[in-house]
C-alpha cells in the first residue's frame, strides 16, 4: 500500500507539471525553470532535456518555443559561440536518437565527418540543394543527409573518389582546418610548423601546415575549449569543433574581408552580408527580462533591407527567446532575436539566422539611475529568494511529515501483529527520514542565506562598477552591430 502511495502521488505530481507542458506542446518540450544562486553549484536555470531537438522555457507559468537560430547578446561574457554550439550539438544528438543511428551521444568523442558537415551546414546557413550527386553510403534514411549534400554541392567538404562520403569516418585535427581554412581569408604562413599559445601542434602533417596557421591567424582557436586537446591531440571532440564553427558564424564577415576574429566590421555591406547599426531604446538584463519581452531600436545609419531602403532612425523590433539567470560562476545572458525593421509604410522581416552581432557602445546607466533602481531590485530579489525558500521548506517539511507519519503507522502495525522485527525496520526509517528533512531544511535554509546575500552584493557591484556585475544587460543608447 505505501508502494502504492508514493506512485500515486509521483503521478499526481508529474500530471500537474505535464498539463501546464502539454497545453503548450503536446510533443514534449526542454523546460527551465528559475532557481536563486545556491551555495551547492546549482544552476540558475534547471534544464530538463527532452527527446524533441526543440527547446522551451517556463517563464512565469509559461512554456514559449526556442530554436536553433537565435542570437545571444551578452555585454560582459562572449555567450554566442557557447550557446550555439550547445544547441548544434543538441540538434545533432536528437536527429542520431530519432533515427535509431546511435543510442548514445557522448560530446567529448572524435567528431564524425556526418557531423562537421551538419555544423558547418548550420553555421553557414546553407539550403538544401535542388540537385546533387548522390553518395552509395548515403541512405534516404541516413540522420544528416540533407546537411551532407548542403555542404558537398557547395564545396564545404568534399567526398571520395570512389563515390562514398564515409559520414561515420573520424575527422582528424587537420582535416577539420583544412576545411574551415577555405572559408575564411587570414594572412598566415603556408610553410612555418604551425604553433598555438607558444606551443607546436601534434599530429600536423606538412599538407596542413598553411590551413592550420591560418586557422590559427584567424583567432577561431581562441574560442575552443581544452587547449590541451587542441595542441596535443589527432582529434577534436565535437563539443571543440562545435565551438569552433561558433566562432567561424559569428566571426564570418570579418574573416571573408581579410580579419582577424573579433575585429569590427564596417557599416553597410560586407562581402555580401547585410549590416545594421542599432541604437536600444528598452534595457534587457538576465535578471530581470524574461522569455516573450519585446524591445525596440533605431538604425543609427540607412540600411537596405531585401532592396528596400531604410533611412537613418528605422524601427527594429526583436524579442527575447531565452534567458540565463545569473549564478555562482554562470554569468546571466540573452538570447534575443530580431524580427523587422520598418519605417512609415515600409517593413521588412529580418532573417532568423545571424552571422554576428556584438555591442559596440557600452553605456551604463548613470550613478544616480542605478542608485534610484537599487533598492526596488533589491527588496523584489530578496523577496524572490526567501519566498523560494519557504516554498522549498515547507515543501520538504509536509513531503517529510506525511512519510514519518506512514512509517510510525508501520511500525505500530507490524510490532502488534507479531513482526517486531520489520516494526523496528519502520521505526528506523522514521528516524532517518526526520534526520535526512532536517539536513534538507539546513542545507535550504544555508542556500537562501547565501542567495539573499549574492544578490545584494551582486546588486551593489552594479550600482558601484556595472562592469563588474555578474549579469548581462543592455541599457538603451546601447549601440549593436547586427550582420545578417
Amino acid at each position: 500500500m505505501k508502494v502504492m502511495k508514493k506512485l500515486l502521488a509521483a503521478t499526481v505530481a508529474f500530471c500537474a507539471f505535464s498539463s501546464v507542458a502539454l497545453a503548450h506542446d503536446a510533443q514534449g518540450v526542454k523546460t527551465e525553470a528559475y532557481a536563486h544562486p545556491t551555495l551547492f553549484k546549482s544552476q540558475a536555470q534547471v534544464l530538463v532535456d527532452s527527446e524533441y531537438s526543440n527547446s522551451a522555457y517556463l517563464t512565469g507559468g509559461k512554456i514559449l518555443k526556442t530554436k536553433h537560430d537565435k542570437i545571444n547578446v551578452g555585454n560582459k561574457d562572449n555567450v554566442y559561440v557557447k550557446s550555439w554550439a550547445k544547441d548544434v550539438l543538441s540538434l545533432i544528438k536528437d536527429s542520431q536518437l530519432k533515427s535509431g543511428q546511435t543510442t548514445s551521444f557522448n560530446p567529448k568523442a572524435p567528431t564524425l565527418r556526418s557531423e562537421v558537415a551538419t555544423m558547418l551546414a548550420e553555421g553557414l546557413n546553407l539550403e538544401v540543394p535542388s540537385n546533387y550527386k548522390p553518395y552509395s553510403d548515403i541512405t534516404d534514411a541516413y540522420w544528416a543527409k540533407d546537411w551532407i549534400y548542403k555542404v558537398t554541392e557547395k564545396d564545404v567538404m568534399i567526398g571520395y573518389p570512389s563515390g562514398v562520403f564515409k559520414p561515420d569516418q573520424p575527422i582528424t585535427k587537420a582535416e577539420v582546418f583544412a576545411t574551415i581554412a577555405k572559408l575564411i581569408n587570414v594572412d598566415h604562413s603556408t610553410t612555418q610548423v604551425p604553433t598555438y599559445k607558444n606551443q607546436q601542434l601534434k599530429y600536423i602533417p606538412k599538407w596542413a601546415y598553411g590551413c592550420t596557421n591560418e586557422v590559427i591567424a584567424s583567432g577561431l582557436l581562441d574560442s575552443v575549449p581544452n587547449t590541451e586537446q587542441i595542441l596535443e591531440g589527432e582529434y577534436l571532440s565535437k563539443v571543440q569543433v562545435a565551438h569552433l564553427v561558433g566562432a567561424l558564424k559569428k566571426n564570418y564577415a570579418q574573416l571573408q574581408n581579410g580579419s582577424a576574429a573579433g575585429s569590427s566590421v564596417a557599416g553597410g555591406s560586407l562581402c555580401g552580408a547585410t549590416t545594421v547599426k542599432v541604437k536600444l531604446l528598452d534595457r534587457l538584463s538576465a535578471k530581470t527580462s524574461n522569455i516573450g519581452d519585446w524591445f525596440t531600436a533605431k538604425t543609427t545609419q540607412a540600411v537596405t533591407v531585401n532592396g528596400v531602403s531604410f533611412p537613418e532612425g528605422s524601427i527594429v523590433r526583436g524579442e527575447v527567446v531565452a534567458v540565463q539567470r545569473p549564478g555562482i560562476k554562470e554569468p546571466g545572458y540573452i538570447k534575443v532575436q530580431f524580427n523587422y525593421i520598418k519605417n512609415g509604410d515600409d517593413k521588412q522581416c529580418l532573417p532568423k539566422q545571424l552571422a554576428s552581432a556584438s555591442v559596440d557602445d557600452l553605456k551604463n546607466p548613470n550613478i544616480l539611475a542605478r542608485l534610484l533602481g537599487a533598492p526596488l531590485s533589491m527588496a523584489g530579489r530578496t523577496v524572490g529568494v526567501v519566498g523560494r525558500g519557504v516554498g522549498a521548506i515547507a515543501n520538504v517539511t509536509g513531503n517529510g511529515l506525511e512519510e514519518v507519519g506512514d512509517e510510525l503507522a508501520d511500525t505500530l502495525t507490524e510490532s502488534f501483529t507479531l513482526h517486531p522485527g520489520r516494526g523496528a525496520a519502520s521505526f528506523g526509517n522514521s528516524v532517518v527520514t526526520v534526520l535526512k528533512g532536517t539536513f534538507d531544511i539546513t542545507k535550504i535554509c544555508a542556500s537562501s542565506v547565501f542567495g539573499v546575500i549574492y544578490e545584494v552584493g551582486d546588486e551593489l557591484v552594479y550600482v558601484l562598477v556595472p562592469s563588474l556585475s555578474n549579469s548581462s544587460a543592455l541599457n538603451p543608447n546601447e549601440e549593436i552591430t547586427i550582420v545578417f
